[in-house]
C-alpha cells in the first residue's frame, strides 16, 4: 500500500509542475493482449472497437460470410508473418468508419519502429469483369501477392458487392515477394460496382498504394502517403471511376522499379484483351514534397500510360515528378487519337518543354501537342500553383490552396467526365480553394487522417484519431483541480462548433468511462463534470472531434 500511495503521490507532483501544454500530450499506455487472428473466416464476424485484433499470417474472409468493423477499431498486421486480410469472392467487408473514428489497420511494430511493408495489406477479390484469362485447369485468373492457398477473382457481374469501406486508414502495408508479385496497400481485383469506398488513406506502403485488377468499383476521397511504387496503378480491365484523390511523396523514397503518380496497362502485353483498361479518374493532387537536396533517382513520370491503356484523367494536378506525361508505345497513343483516352483540363506544374509531356524514341507522336490541345495547363515552376508552404509538409499538411491559385478554377466536366457519377466542382485537383462555400468546398482530409503514424499510440483500443497539431479547434485542456480528492472537471475551449467524444481512461489503455458521447458543442468554453467513483490512479481523458484528438493525464487521489 505504501508504494501505492508513494507512486501517486509522485504522479501527482508531475503533473502539478508539468505545464499545460506538456499535459495535453498522448501517452502510449502498455498494450493491452490483442485478439489473435489467424485462418479462414467462414461465419458472420464483428469486431469491436473495445478490443484490438492481430492478423497473423494469411487471413480469408470465406464465401457467404461478411466481416463486420465497428468504427474506431485497431487492426495490427503481424510482421514476422506478414499478415493480410483477403475478402474472398462471396464474401464481403462492412468497415464503416466515421469522421471522428476512423478504422485503422497498421504495423504491430512500436512508435518510432514502424516501416514500410511491416505487414501484407488489404485486398478485396470481386466477380466483376477483367482480362486475364485463366491458367489452365483454374477457373480464374489468381490473385498476385503469393497468396495461399490461392485466391481467384473475375467474373461476369459488374454490380458485385464486396462491400463497404468507409474512413478507413491502412498503415506501413505493402510486401515485393518477388518482381510484379505483390502486396499492395489496397488490392481492388474484380470488385463491382455494388460495393462502396470511400475516404481511404494509404499511407507508407511497401508497394503501391492502390492498385485496381480489373473490376467496376467507384471510389472517392483516396489519400496516398508516402508510398514507394506507384499512387494510383490501372491493370486488367478496371473500368471503374474514383474522384478527390491526394497522392504525397517523400522526395528521398522511391521504388527501384521505379515510381509514377499513375501507371495504367491494359495487361501485361499490351493486347486487345476485353475489357480494356479505361478508368476514369477527375480531381487528383499529386504531389512529391520538394527536395531539399536531390530527387531520389527512382522517380518516373506523373502518368505513365503504356501497354493499350485508355486512361482518363480530368480536372487534376502533377507535380513534382521527373517527366509529366510518359504515353508509351503505338497502341496507347492511338487511343488518345481516338478519344478512347482523354487527358483533359489538367495542371502540370514545373516542367519544361522537353520534361512535360514524352513518348518513345521511335515515336512520332506529338504528346505535348495532345495536351495543349485538350485544355491542359503547363507550367515551368510550381510556384506558379500559388500553393502553401504547408500543402508539402509530409507530417501536418494542409491541402486547400490559396484563393489565388489557377487550381481554383479551370475544371470542366466534359467528354467521360460527365458521368453522373462526379460531382461537378469548379476548381482542380483534390480540394477546393480557401474560403469556397458551397457543396464539396470544405477540406475533406481534416479529423479522420493522420500524416504522422509513425508516432502515434494504437495500444488504446479506440483511440484511432491522431492528435493533430495543425488544428486550433481545442484549447487549453485541463482538468480542474489536478489532483483531485473529489469533484473535479475536464476544461477546454472550442474555437469552432464540435461533434466531441470524451472518454477515460486508465493507464493500461482500458476505457473507464464515457463522460460525452458524440455531443453537438459550440464554440466557446466548455466544463464536464468528471465522475466521481474513479478509483485512485492515474488517468488519460481524451477529447476526440470532428478536427483533431487531445489529451490530458490527471491524477485521482483517494
Amino acid at each position: 500500500m505504501k508504494k501505492i500511495v508513494l507512486s501517486l503521490a509522485l504522479a501527482a507532483a508531475a503533473v502539478a509542475g508539468a505545464s499545460s501544454a506538456a499535459q495535453a500530450q498522448t501517452t502510449c499506455p502498455v498494450a493491452p493482449a490483442p485478439v489473435v487472428v489467424e485462418g479462414s473466416i467462414t461465419t458472420n464476424t464483428t469486431w469491436t472497437a473495445d478490443r484490438v485484433y492481430l492478423l497473423k499470417g494469411f487471413v480469408f474472409v470465406e464465401s457467404g460470410a461478411t466481416l463486420t468493423i465497428q468504427p474506431g477499431t485497431i487492426i495490427k498486421g503481424d510482421k514476422a508473418s506478414k499478415g493480410t486480410l483477403t475478402i474472398k469472392q462471396g464474401a464481403k467487408i462492412e468497415a464503416r468508419g466515421t469522421a471522428t473514428k476512423p478504422i485503422v489497420f497498421t504495423s504491430n511494430q512500436a512508435p518510432g519502429e514502424r516501416d514500410r511493408g511491416d505487414w501484407g495489406g488489404l485486398i478485396l477479390a470481386g466477380k466483376a469483369p477483367q482480362n486475364i484469362p485463366a491458367a489452365p485447369g483454374q477457373p480464374l485468373p489468381k490473385l498476385e501477392g503469393g497468396l495461399t492457398p490461392d485466391t481467384f477473382f473475375g467474373g461476369t457481374d459488374p454490380n458485385d458487392n464486396s462491400g463497404v469501406l468507409q474512413y478507413v486508414r491502412i498503415e506501413f502495408p505493402g510486401i515485393a515477394f518477388t518482381t510484379d508479385n505483390e502486396i499492395n496497400g489496397l488490392t481492388l481485383a474484380g470488385v463491382g460496382a455494388g460495393t462502396t469506398i470511400d475516404h481511404i488513406q494509404v499511407s507508407y506502403s511497401g508497394d503501391d498504394s492502390f492498385e485496381w485488377f480489373g473490376g467496376t468499383v467507384n471510389a472517392k476521397y483516396l489519400i496516398a502517403l508516402r508510398g514507394t511504387d506507384d499512387e494510383w496503378d490501372t491493370d486488367n480491365g478496371f473500368a471503374g471511376k474514383v474522384q478527390f484523390g491526394l497522392a504525397l511523396r517523400d522526395p528521398n523514397i522511391a521504388d527501384v522499379s521505379g515510381s509514377n503518380g499513375f501507371e495504367s496497362d491494359n495487361d501485361a502485353n499490351g493486347s486487345a484483351n476485353s475489357p480494356q483498361t479505361a478508368p476514369v479518374f477527375s480531381n487528383i493532387s499529386n504531389f512529391i514534397a520538394p527536395a531539399t537536396g536531390t530527387l531520389n533517382s527512382n522517380y518516373r513520370r506523373g502518368m505513365h500510360i503504356r501497354r493499350n491503356s485508355a486512361l482518363s484523367v480530368y480536372n487534376s494536378v502533377i507535380s513534382g515528378y521527373p517527366v509529366g506525361l510518359l504515353l508509351d508505345a503505338s497502341a496507347s497513343e492511338g487511343n488518345a487519337t481516338s478519344g478512347a483516352l482523354q487527358l483533359r483540363n489538367n495542371v502540370f506544374a514545373g516542367y519544361a518543354d522537353n520534361r512535360v509531356a514524352n513518348v518513345l524514341t521511335s515515336s512520332t507522336y506529338d504528346a505535348k501537342k495532345f495536351l495543349t490541345d485538350n485544355g491542359n495547363d503547363i507550367t515551368s515552376t510550381v510556384a506558379d500553383l500559388n500553393l502553401a508552404v504547408e500543402n508539402f509538409n509530409l507530417t501536418s499538411p494542409f491541402f486547400q490552396p490559396k484563393a489565388t491559385s489557377k487550381l481554383g478554377t479551370g475544371a470542366a466536366f466534359t467528354g467521360k467526365a460527365a458521368d453522373a457519377f462526379f460531382d461537378k466542382v469548379s476548381y482542380r485537383g483534390a480540394f477546393a480553394p480557401e474560403g469556397a462555400t458551397g457543396p464539396n468546398t470544405g477540406n475533406w482530409a481534416a479529423g479522420w487522417t493522420n500524416f504522422n503514424p509513425q508516432i502515434t499510440c494504437y495500444n488504446a483500443p479506440g483511440l484511432t484519431l491522431a492528435t493533430n497539431p495543425a488544428s486550433d479547434q481545442v484549447q487549453q485542456l485541463t482538468v480542474v483541480p489536478n489532483p483531485s480528492t473529489g469533484p473535479a472537471e475536464l476544461r477546454f475551449g472550442l474555437r469552432r462548433n464540435a461533434t466531441a467524444t470524451v472518454q477515460l481512461f486508465d493507464l493500461t489503455g482500458r476505457q473507464v468511462a464515457t463522460v460525452l458521447a458524440d455531443g453537438q458543442l459550440r464554440t466557446g468554453n466548455q466544463a464536464l463534470r468528471l465522475p466521481d467513483n474513479l478509483q485512485a490512479g492515474v488517468y488519460l481523458a481524451t477529447v476526440t472531434t470532428n478536427e483533431t484528438r487531445q489529451s490530458v493525464r490527471f491524477v485521482v487521489v483517494r
